[in-house]
């Protein structure tokens, strides 16, 4: 297993020092810094080696390593003797001003560095026994002197519960002060007042909505914890104490992908740990999972095989965290503290080798790095190098002229490492406008609080720029948008922007077929960026011969007038009469997030095409009406709507529309389900989708 990671660190060129200085760092510049294992042919860490004994190469070019160090674990802490090679000095460096002194290779020499990290919003009350019944063994029976621990945890926000320490009966006292079923997400998530008293609020997502319903809040703070860890230059394990990561079918894969990329750069492994450990559940679920398993599925294993898939589906982003990263999962297993002893052992000694890359470019393109023995070494022979085979260069987006922007724009959408400063939400919705042609509505939704406006006049402005593509199973570009909106606000409103989000929506028409979407987002005041990436499938309903055939399901907390509505779609008046989601100049627009406030009224959207239409009336007899559950009790039932009429210009499509007050439900988590009944086709199908209401 490949257990090196490279981290790219922006750091000052490191003047000539006398050995017993401390060293000083000025002006800005790009050292590279990789960490290599060498081990001989019975795996053991080859030690002595020297600089001498390395070559390093970026993109095929011989780099000069300015910076070498060994890291040996296995003893107790010796005093630093960093070898650092002079760079020389710019006329930029000589008017800095000295910054403050190296903090990593100083602090942490010798210490293998690990952190746990606890992440409450993903484990129930038994799990959470179980993580921290893990932890107090680790510390009680295998923590060395050559650890030092830092204890992390995740409800709503990141928070740093200790830093760094050897002190067991500190690291102790924190675990136990944890209370049991105390952190629970929603409540956290959904409170109205706000935590000043921590100082870790760099971490803290504050856009309620943006952060229910999204494994991207859970991404985000392993990305932000990365990047805060890349300040030192050992390397560094993050033990991840989850129940899975349950996937929503809006999952962003640029969050994914942005925090990998993070933690290559920060030199972190991921080792996350399934609390869950080795379950073997009945078919009709376990009792505290509430059971109740209904029809043949519980007779014909369909219901053990949905079960099955969740699990997986759970665990296969804790197994992309840790196998991209040079980290190992422990899955499936009841000895959860193995997974801290494989993170552990595998951070044996090891070197720190570093260069001034010689590519000065900040495009966030790859660069592949190369380490070898030297010819000349004596080592040359038993040594086995183990690192990480390139990073992701550095990004900067700096105020471009106007074809400098759009280029931009094209590079970043397809950089391998995405861009995520600006937080986005994104939902895709199709509807069937021909016999094998389908119109793909896509919402981008935009928290308010990342908006900055700029005073103009009487108004405040800002613009931005989108940019998106769609691409087919074989990767074959099916589809693309280029739009930019500009934002021009009253002062009333723009003090109430931070409480409200921005909605961008565009379309596309496809055919049947499995497809990804891509979409960039950039705010030009700024010049801030964010990507959403994910997948998704248009059935093919020209194949269905016996069920209903139904479009996708909107549920939607808002409908405004087409001429108010932003995005590219809106601008083709002509079409607006054929647009699914448009009726009487009225348009309904998606929630994305699916978290209303008590009060609201929730709008539900549905389409059925080919109802039957029996004569002599040959109109269709549809019936819909929305069931409300939480923990799996009927809370709440919408009056039915009946539906005698197909849609004007639209190829023999019966469209349900449903408004439901929410004034009755209490702040919470629901399932909703939208129920079609096809009285004479005597047909039914249903749609479910979680959904949040908060206090008003």
């Amino acid at each position: 297993m490949k257990r090196i990671l490279i981290s790219l660190l922006t750091c000052t060129a490191l003047l000539a020092q006398k050995q017993d200085e401390t060293p000083v760092f000025r002006t800005s510049s790009n050292l590279v810094i990789v960490t290599v294992f060498v081990r001989d042919k019975d795996g053991k860490p080859l030690k002595n080696m020297k600089r001498e004994d390395f070559v390093v190469t970026e993109n095929g070019k011989p780099q000069t390593i300015s910076v070498f160090d060994f890291q040996e674990l296995s003893g107790p802490p010796r005093e630093a003797q960093t070898v650092v090679e002079a760079r020389p000095e710019t006329p930029a460096a000589k008017a800095a001003a000295p910054a403050a002194a190296p903090t990593g290779s100083q602090r942490y020499r010798d210490r293998r560095l690990l952190v746990l990290f606890f992440d409450w919003s993903s484990l129930p009350e038994a799990d959470q026994v179980r993580a921290k019944a893990a932890a107090e063994k680790f510390l009680r029976e295998q923590m060395t002197p050559a650890d030092l621990v830092e204890i992390v945890s995740f409800g709503s926000k990141l928070k740093v519960e200790q830093e760094f320490t050897d002190d067991k009966d500190d690291l102790m006292r924190v675990i136990k002060r944890f209370q049991t079923g105390s952190m629970s997400e929603l409540a956290a998530v959904g409170a109205t007042n706000v935590d000043n008293s921590d100082d870790t609020a760099a971490y803290t997502a504050d856009d309620t909505e943006f952060n229910i319903f999204n494994t991207d809040r859970k991404l985000a703070a392993l990305d932000d914890l990365a990047r805060t860890l890349g300040a030192l230059p050992e390397k560094k394990a993050i033990v991840y104490f989850s129940s899975g990561i349950s996937r929503t079918g809006d999952d962003n894969q640029a969050q994914l992908r942005a925090t990998v990329n993070s933690a290559v750069r920060a030199n972190v492994s991921f080792y996350p740990i399934d609390v869950r450990g080795l379950t073997a559940d009945p078919p009709g679920g376990s009792a505290s999972s509430g059971g109740g398993a209904r029809g043949t599925g519980l007779y014909t294993g369909q219901t053990q095989s949905s079960q099955r898939q969740s699990m997986y589906d759970s665990q296969d982003t804790l197994t992309m965290l840790a196998s991209d990263t040079g980290g190992k999962a422990l899955l499936d297993n009841n000895e959860l503290v193995m997974g801290i002893q494989q993170a552990q052992e595998d951070l044996q000694s090891y070197y720190i080798l570093g260069y001034y890359s010689s590519d000065e470019r900040r495009d966030g393109q790859f660069r592949r790095v190369d380490v070898k023995i030297a010819q000349t070494s004596a080592m040359r022979q038993q040594a086995k190098l183990d690192y990480r085979k390139g990073y992701f260069a550095e990004k900067e987006f700096k105020s471009f002229g106007t074809y400098d922007k759009e280029k931009q724009l094209s590079d970043a959408l397809l950089l391998g490492d995405p861009v995520t400063e600006l937080r986005l939400a994104l939902e895709v919705n199709w509807f069937r406008i021909g016999k094998e042609r389908y119109f793909v509505p896509v919402a981008v939704k935009i928290p308010g609080s990342a908006i900055p406006l700029k005073k103009q006049g009487s108004a405040e402005t800002t613009t931005f720029d989108f940019i998106g593509q769609i691409t087919n199973a074989k990767g074959s570009i099916m589809g693309n948008v280029r739009d930019a909106i500009k934002i021009q606000l009253r002062d009333q409103n723009a003090g109430q922007l931070a409480n409200r989000s921005l909605m961008y929506d565009t379309g596309f028409t496809l055919l049947p077929g499995d497809y990804t979407i891509k979409m960039l987002v950039r705010e030009n005041q700024t010049g801030k960026m964010g990507t959403f990436e994910t997948k998704f499938q248009i059935p093919d309903l020209s194949s269905v011969k016996t069920g209903m055939k139904m479009s996708s399901v909107v549920w939607s907390g808002q409908r405004i007038p087409v001429t108010e509505a932003v995005g590219l779609a809106d601008k083709k008046l002509k079409k607006q009469d054929t647009h699914p989601l448009v009726d009487n100049n009225q348009k309904l627009l998606p929630s994305v997030t699916h978290v209303f406030r008590k009060g609201q009224s929730m709008y539900v959207y549905a389409e059925m095409y080919d109802p039957a239409a029996p004569e002599p009336a040959n109109k269709p007899a549809v019936t819909a009406a929305v069931t409300i559950y939480q923990e799996k009790k009927l809370v709440m039932q919408s009056q039915p709507v009946q539906v005698t009429a197909l849609r004007a210009n639209r190829m023999n499509t019966a469209g349900v529309l449903l408004e439901i007050p929410l004034t009755s439900l209490a702040p919470g988590e629901y399932t909703a389900q939208l129920n079609l009944v096809d009285q004479a086709g005597q047909k039914f199908s249903f749609s479910r989708a979680s959904l949040v209401v908060l206090a008003r």
